[in-house]
């Protein structure tokens, strides 16, 4: 069994955990020219690496979401993976919560306050006027919602398919979207990157939330129209936005983004791929396929996700 790893950096480290996890495959680092793999573990991979493996049977992906190996023709024969959590959703479930209670508390505004040097008290806000709205109910999605309710925020989400979880109001569907927003003040976009949600995240979709919402992205940059995102903030519709995701990475140091009081920002970090787990994850997946079980993560190439 040949096992290619194909990284924009630092491969040798994902080549040694593999190795030591499969002593009896052969694991190497892909260039150009070398014998085709039959398993691939990728991360942004060029097509050329794709045309180069004639007999790939399974192709891994690093991270959760798999819209850039979407952009490449990948044949109908290769099943693409994904990770299913490897320590993804609790980064990610500690992150919006971070930026929940943030807002909610007003903890921007006692920095900001303490940092003119005045001590000031703000009113007590109440959970129940803070509803927080999931955009996509996958393995983050359910992990972030489950956490956003253990502080008593009424939760609601949103998913293709319905999804019955203890605490969680569910809308699923399109005809459901608008429902959805309306009985959100607090939006948190966790759903994939696809044709049919591209720019989801804009004027009409962000309007429609409760007077004075909050955006939190972490998904992908492509579901932003950020040409809409400032009207609604300086307008008053929006009270702020945290974002984790941008169009074009890193963010352009000329991006109004950057100097707008009401927007945070970080650098896609909400949560990073934590290389143990997820190489005992792929392991774990490639000794199953070859006992001939199925395997979780399977991406449906149509839907791309």
């Amino acid at each position: 069994m040949r096992i290619a790893v194909c990284l924009p950096e630092k491969p040798e480290p994902w080549v040694q955990g593999l190795q030591a996890e499969l002593p009896d495959a052969e694991v190497f680092a892909w260039e150009p020219g070398q014998p085709a793999a039959d398993h691939a573990v990728v991360w942004a991979p060029p097509q050329s690496f794709i045309d180069a493996q004639p007999k790939l049977q399974t192709l891994f992906n690093i991270g959760a979401g798999v819209d850039a190996l979407m952009q490449l023709d990948i044949p109908a024969t290769t099943r693409v993976v994904r990770l299913d959590d490897a320590g993804m959703s609790v980064q990610m479930a500690e992150y919006v919560c971070h930026a929940l209670i943030r807002h909610f508390r007003e903890f921007d505004v006692y920095e900001a306050e303490a940092r003119a040097g005045r001590w000031v008290y703000r009113k007590p806000r109440e959970r129940a006027d803070f509803p927080v709205g999931i955009l996509g109910m996958g393995v983050l999605g359910e992990r972030v919602a489950k956490a956003v309710a253990q502080f008593e925020f009424p939760v609601l989400g949103w998913s293709r398919s319905r999804k019955d979880i203890e605490g969680v109001r569910s809308f699923a569907g399109e005809a459901r979207l608008g429902d959805f927003l309306v009985g959100t003040r607090v939006l948190v976009n966790l759903l994939p990157l696809t044709d049919a949600t591209r720019g989801i995240l804009n004027k009409t979709t962000l309007s429609a939330l409760q007077k004075g919402g909050y955006l939190i992205n972490i998904a992908r940059g492509g579901h932003l129209v950020e040409d809409d995102l400032i009207p609604l903030l300086d307008s008053g519709q929006l009270a702020g936005a945290t974002l984790d995701v941008f169009q074009t990475e890193p963010l352009p140091a000329a991006h109004p983004f950057w100097q707008h009081p009401k927007i945070s920002i970080t650098p896609h970090g909400s949560a990073r791929t934590l290389r143990r787990e997820s190489i005992a994850q792929i392991a774990g997946k490639i000794r199953a396929l070859a006992r001939g079980e199925a395997v979780a993560g399977v991406v449906d190439l149509e839907r791309g996700y």
